[in-house]
């Protein structure tokens, strides 16, 4: 059955909502688009999640700036072993992001590598990772850009470099291997809140490996959106909510409905 995953996106040290397909290496760039800018500190929205036992919720830091790593650690003091950390983590700093809190931790854009000048997901990277880690703890992010009709191809760097590796059944049973969980954000439907990519999450409830769970994002408007992502994925797909949720300045979507919806179904 698909359930609600709550998020703390942190950029510049701030809780934010952001277009996904804005989204830039330079953390002070003004072409990032911003739907919400919380002035309350990541510890609210980790003891908001913390309170109502929602468990498998993700702190992306958007960006390496110091600012970032405090709001994740202060997220992580304030649930300690309940949040899910991504954003910069590799093979030296990951078994620290554990040891400061974090439940798993999300990798991506290390995972790659130059391919005669094509960036493609390297298995010898998962598997150093995955070892060092334990496979429980790790989530790897495929999260994707679109790329011509009904492909999607993952996307690194802040959703900006299109890799080689498009998303089938074949790459996520490969990749879930090594891995607990696979986060696939579709970055060209992200922070707009008009709706799911639908034709992505029915091939990703098809798709889905055994005994590996998949966390979908992106563009998710309407309680409803959770019903649609259980049809279409056969409830195998779990879907998290970011701009259109009244925690994040939204008018869409209330957090209480979606914590009925868990303990409903």
């Amino acid at each position: 059955m698909t359930k609600f995953r709550g998020c703390i996106d942190i950029h510049s040290g701030q809780v934010k909502q952001i277009v996904g397909g804005t989204l830039t290496s330079n953390e002070q760039d003004s072409s990032t688009k911003e739907n919400f800018v919380s002035t309350k500190p990541s510890s609210y929205y980790a003891q908001l999640y913390k309170d109502h036992n929602l468990k498998g919720c993700h702190v992306i830091k958007l960006g390496s700036s110091q600012a970032n790593d405090e709001a994740a650690e202060l997220a992580c003091k304030t649930w300690p072993n309940g949040l899910q950390v991504g954003g910069g983590i590799n093979l030296d700093n990951a078994q620290d992001w554990l040891n400061k809190g974090a439940s798993q931790i999300i990798i991506t854009s290390w995972l790659f590598s130059d391919n005669n000048g094509t960036m493609e997901l390297d298995f010898n990277k998962l598997a150093q990772i995955s070892k060092r880690v334990g496979k429980d703890k790790l989530i790897v992010d495929l999260s994707c850009r679109t790329v011509g009709e009904n492909e999607w191809y993952v996307a690194m760097n802040k959703w900006q470099t299109t890799t080689g590796n498009k998303l089938s059944k074949e790459f996520l049973e490969k990749v879930s291997q090594y891995c607990d969980e696979l986060l696939i954000h579709a970055a060209d439907v992200e922070g707009l809140c008009k709706g799911i990519d639908e034709k992505l999450v029915e091939k990703l409830g098809k798709w889905c490996p055994e005994n590996c769970s998949i966390v979908y994002a992106g563009g998710a408007k309407s309680i409803d959106d959770l019903q649609l992502v259980n049809e279409l994925s056969d409830g195998k797909v779990d879907l998290t909510f970011g701009s259109a949720l009244d925690i994040f300045g939204g008018k869409l979507v209330k957090f209480d409905d979606l914590i009925k919806w868990n303990l409903n179904n």
